[in-house]
């Protein structure tokens, strides 16, 4: 089971690793003689011509068409984990959403403050309240026994909890004008995919069909599209305690391709930002605020939730965890990358100037938390033994898991 769980480490590291170098390939196309080339790229129109939106761009295609399969693969990790997994029972539940909470709300108030001088600056203040769950286990993978199984399992269910209210701020905050006919239809479609679980349905490709069919429901909707990743993964059945469930199936093997694929994809098309007037660019309000969001008031609010929770008793600490390992995992909480870019682009639409300067917070805010975090992590006591890599296996897979 070691090797298994050593394995896992391996593939959290290479997609974190693919991540990265996708947004440094995006900065490079975007800031050399390949950027004329770069910005047809993103605005190359594809396909036939679809509701709402008319002939798609090649970045619209990846941000409404692609993201809607990894907020499936989201959804499917959500249901499971609620359901038969760390946010099982209320106990487990406890810490991870009161820290992922005070993670969304602290650095929401700090950009607030920030731009409060600007009114129009407003619509971004959900910028800095995501995690990337990928750049951030791609961290921890790098340290590797410097970071103890118990700190992985802690940030993994805090980004799991921030991405239930990623997902809640996007469909109430970041939507168009509605379609009631065609939300109406839509929400008609997920109560018929449910009711197919609650009558035995359990090949997949019913539940994929209906996927493709709610997608251009919710496009056309004016409800953000990707939404509808995550009702579709509510409507497959969890068979609770199966090792071979159709949502654990789907899971299992969506997950290489959206984290090698969507999200480096995603990436690319969304990172690549003109870098003009060096520091001052940072140091505009839009980006300044979005920056201290994330790198001061992710762990301002997360380990402080954090250290609040166990000294009243609210909570226990994670075992094997000291405080200074709890700080740093906080930290990385401030990589907000592909969901800070994805809601950068639904606060400001169409203003390109704008959505390049949240750009430039976003990725100065990730990179100085993803090198703090791994910094603190690094220097602080303790390592992992076997024991707690099998450990970290079965919490990750599951005692039952086919790969064991």
């Amino acid at each position: 089971m070691a090797s298994i769980a050593s394995n896992q480490q391996q593939l959290e590291k290479w997609a974190g690793l693919a991540l990265i170098a996708a947004a440094g390939a995006a900065l490079i196309a975007a800031n050399s003689p390949l950027a004329a080339s770069y910005e047809l790229l993103l605005h190359l129109e594809l396909g036939p011509s679809m509701p709402r939106l008319g002939v798609m761009s090649l970045h619209e295609w990846v941000a409404d068409g692609l993201m809607a399969i990894f907020f499936l693969l989201v959804g499917l990790e959500v249901k499971r984990e609620w359901y038969d997994g760390r946010l099982a029972t209320p106990s487990d539940r406890r810490l991870p959403i009161v820290a992922a909470g005070a993670g969304m709300a602290v650095p929401a108030v700090i950009y607030l403050a920030i731009v409060a001088g600007n009114p129009d600056l407003s619509a971004g203040w959900a910028i800095p309240a995501a995690t990337d769950i990928a750049f951030a286990i791609g961290v921890l993978a790098i340290l590797g026994r410097h970071a103890p199984a118990s700190i992985k399992l802690l940030l993994v269910t805090i980004a799991i909890v921030d991405d239930i209210g990623a997902v809640l701020v996007i469909a109430l905050f970041y939507t168009a004008d509605l379609n009631v006919y065609a939300l109406g239809a839509a929400l008609a479609l997920v109560a018929g995919m449910a009711a197919l679980g609650q009558f035995g349905v359990r090949r997949l490709w019913p539940f994929l069909l209906c996927f493709a069919f709610l997608w251009l429901l919710m496009l056309a909707s004016g409800v953000h599209a990707t939404i509808a990743g995550v009702l579709a993964a509510l409507t497959i059945p969890l068979g609770r305690g199966e090792a071979h469930s159709p949502l654990k199936h789907l899971e299992h093997a969506i997950h290489p391709w959206v984290m090698f694929g969507v999200v480096p994809i995603f990436g690319f098309v969304s990172a690549g930002v003109h870098l003009t007037g060096g520091i001052d660019s940072v140091l505009q309000p839009l980006p300044l605020a979005i920056l201290l969001g994330l790198f001061a008031g992710k762990q301002l609010g997360v380990f402080g939730a954090i250290w609040l929770s166990i000294r009243t008793r609210l909570a226990s600490r994670p075992e094997g965890a000291s405080w200074s390992q709890l700080y740093g995992a906080s930290i990385l909480c401030g990589i907000g990358f592909t969901m800070s870019l994805f809601i950068g682009a639904l606060a400001f639409p169409g203003d390109t100037a704008r959505i390049d300067e949240a750009k430039i917070g976003t990725l100065a805010g990730s990179l100085l938390s993803a090198l703090a975090g791994y910094l603190v992590l690094r220097l602080s006591d303790g390592t992992v033994s076997s024991a707690d890599d099998e450990a970290e296996c079965d919490e990750l897979f599951g005692a039952d898991h086919p790969d064991h």
